[in-house]
């Protein structure tokens, strides 16, 4: 991978899938189908690769099992199919994350971009009015952090080579489609026109505005960029506990720019 993931594990495109090196446990990977994505697509009848993608939720290595418990952390990895679901990049479907039983939060989440080119797209709510939509355009070795309850998806925007990364989460993960689905997508539609994303508007929402970001460093959350998203469990596990314990952090949420 074109950065150092901290992880001795592979990901493999024919088929989309994860070798995972002998320090290491993981799952079988699930495939998200295209026919699971079609619902939030400007396009639902439109072609493109089949699976869009390959997730594996809770990796890591062994000797971090239990503390991985104790924190309720866990660590996902996904790889993207290259290509174009129709006039759209390859990208998820977009949810909320389900409120979690051990914070009582819809938990943040922290990607980190190990291979392509990606945007993180969220929205404040996945309600009539969607709040503030941001897009964060993320680089290889680049960390987003989405906020608690935010509706989001992340899109691969390069369709010329496929996108891996990684991701802490709550160990009580869960994805929450509803309010995405009943409104045929995500607030804004990402179009790849002469190898750039533009951004269409989907008129099932009131109407907003879209702001275009680079990605940041988050020193209010002491991300350090230096050390590996997964090695920060070693290093400095307290800078991730707030994934799992959003009320650590909760004077920053409400006005947190991603």
């Amino acid at each position: 991978m074109a950065v150092d993931s901290g992880l001795d594990i592979k990901a493999g495109f024919a088929p989309l899938g994860f070798t995972f090196g002998e320090d290491m446990f993981g799952p079988q990977p699930e495939l998200r189908r295209l026919d699971a994505i079609r619902p939030s697509l400007l396009n639902p009848e439109c072609d493109g690769p089949d699976p869009v993608y390959a997730i594996a939720m809770d990796v890591g290595r062994p000797r971090d099992r239990r503390e991985l418990q104790e924190r309720h952390l866990l660590f996902g990895v996904v790889a993207y199919a290259a290509g174009q679901l129709g006039a759209e990049p390859v990208r998820s479907q977009g949810h909320v994350h389900r409120i979690s039983r051990f914070s009582g939060w819809s938990p943040p989440e922290i990607f980190e971009i190990w291979q392509g080119r990606a945007v993180i797209y969220m929205q404040e709510r996945a309600e009539d009015d969607p709040g503030r939509c941001i897009a964060i355009d993320a680089r290889a070795g680049d960390r987003v952090v989405v906020p608690p309850a935010w509706a989001h998806a992340v899109i691969s925007a390069d369709p010329s080579e496929p996108l891996v990364f990684g991701a802490w989460c709550d160990r009580d993960y869960g994805f929450e489609y509803e309010g995405v689905r009943a409104h045929g997508g995500l607030a804004w539609f990402p179009l790849l026109e002469n190898g750039a994303i533009s951004w269409k508007p989907n008129n099932r929402y009131r109407p907003s505005t879209i702001q275009i970001r680079p990605a940041r460093s988050y020193p209010e959350l002491r991300l350090d960029s230096q050390i590996p998203l997964y090695t920060l469990l070693e290093h400095d596990p307290e800078a991730i506990q707030w994934v799992s314990q959003p009320d650590l952090k909760r004077d920053i949420w409400a006005q947190f720019e991603p």
